[in-house]
């Protein structure tokens, strides 16, 4: 497993809607891409993260 993971926060209404988590940013930005195309009223931040701080 890699040292850095990447958030994905999906934001409606300045509420946070739904947080995923990816292996590379690359994943990140091509969820973000898909999901702007569907519901582009969504705001979408990608953060990175330490593993560490994900998993126990």
């Amino acid at each position: 497993m890699a040292d850095t993971m990447w958030r994905c926060d999906q934001v409606r209404a300045g509420q946070l809607y739904n947080r995923m988590m990816f292996d590379t940013r690359a994943e990140a930005e091509e969820f973000v891409q898909r999901m702007q195309q569907i519901e582009p009223d969504q705001m979408f931040s990608i953060e990175a993260v330490e593993a560490r701080q994900v998993w126990n």
